[in-house]
């Protein structure tokens, strides 16, 4: 089953709206470059891939929007769109290296019209998403070599195909396994507090019926400690020179147990994921977000009113708790640091 997460057509960006999965499948349709800052920050799209290829998207936007201008005035305005795609959200880095991608375009043609410009933005944004699908099945092929037969596989959040422009990087190396024609297994996170787990990985497993079970995010370490568990396998939003890696909130938690219990926990992530300019997770900037993520449900309030909440978007996993980190210039081990740098683009 394919699923596109993203499509720029008729000069529209158009996104699956994952705020209304499983229950709906609608369309988010993005016009100008604010409406794809407002689709990041309210999470219609999620997962630093589909957030980096959106954001690219976003400067065809905002330069089709401003195409007509003088040439001072256009690049002018492209300045302050890059600025403001570039801080729609903190932590997933492959949405700054999309930006920077379109930058450089920007950089490298300052001698054309504005619209001609326009056109090869739109050129680096659709080479960014090609090239995003063909990346993913090479890692999923990859990670397939660390998947044993009839393996029980546990992950967290949604690394799929909707985590990215299709196919999925944690996703994309269970996919590969299953197409592969491997008797696997998967256990399901729920991944509280916004439910990416029961409401997107679920969909994209019941969908393509590999076989699964979707789980508390609290049953994960019993599953572990009773050797339920295989392999666990989850994407990142950005990963330091050392290996640290920042994913969804709760993966940190679960590198401890699988550590404690020898199970191995592999970090499924393009190259683009690695941040080259910060040496270790310490550096990496953790997003807060909404209290009422917390507080409510689907709208409806559940916690007492007043109680102060903490709802960091993303944890680190330090190095040490990751046995091997899949990319599609293939399986990073330790030392990290001196096989990362290697990658260095």
């Amino acid at each position: 089953m394919e699923i596109k997460t993203l499509e720029f057509k008729d000069e529209k960006l158009y996104l699956i709206d994952q705020r209304k999965l499983p229950n709906s499948f609608e369309t988010f349709v993005c016009e100008t470059y604010k409406d794809v800052d407002f689709a990041i920050k309210d999470m219609v799209v999620r997962g630093a891939p589909a957030i980096g290829a959106s954001g690219a998207y976003g400067v065809v936007l905002g330069a089709k929007e401003y195409k007509d201008l003088e040439k001072k005035d256009f690049l002018e305005k492209m300045e302050e769109i890059l600025e403001v795609l570039n801080s729609s959200r903190p932590t997933a880095v492959n949405l700054m290296w999309g930006i920077k991608r379109m930058r450089n375009v920007i950089e490298e043609n300052k001698e054309l019209s504005p619209k001609e410009i326009y056109e090869k933005l739109k050129e680096e944004g659709n080479k960014i998403a090609k090239e995003d699908v063909e990346i993913n099945k090479t890692m999923g092929e990859y990670g397939n070599t660390l998947i044993p037969e009839k393996a029980t596989i546990l992950t967290h959040c949604n690394a799929g195909a909707l985590a990215t422009v299709g196919y999925g990087t944690a996703l994309g190396v269970i996919r590969s396994a299953f197409y592969s024609g491997k008797d696997i297994f998967v256990y399901a996170d729920e991944t509280r507090p916004r439910l990416q787990g029961a409401k997107l990985t679920s969909w994209e497993l019941v969908k393509e019926e590999i076989p699964c079970k979707l789980i508390p995010d609290s049953v994960a370490a019993t599953l572990i400690r009773d050797g339920k568990i295989d392999l666990i396998v989850v994407g990142a939003d950005r990963i330091a020179t050392n290996g640290d890696t920042a994913n969804k909130i709760g993966t940190f938690m679960l590198s401890v147990v699988a550590k404690a219990y020898n199970v191995p926990i592999y970090i499924a992530a393009p190259i683009s994921t690695i941040d080259f300019d910060i040496e270790t997770g310490e550096e990496i900037v953790i997003e807060e977000r909404d209290d009422e993520e917390v507080t409510h449900i689907q709208g409806k309030r559940i916690a007492p009113e007043g109680v102060k909440v903490y709802n960091p978007a993303f944890d680190v996993t330090p190095n040490e708790n990751i046995t091997a980190i899949i990319t599609e210039k293939g399986i990073i081990k330790p030392p990290f640091k001196e096989n990362i740098l290697k990658l260095r683009p």
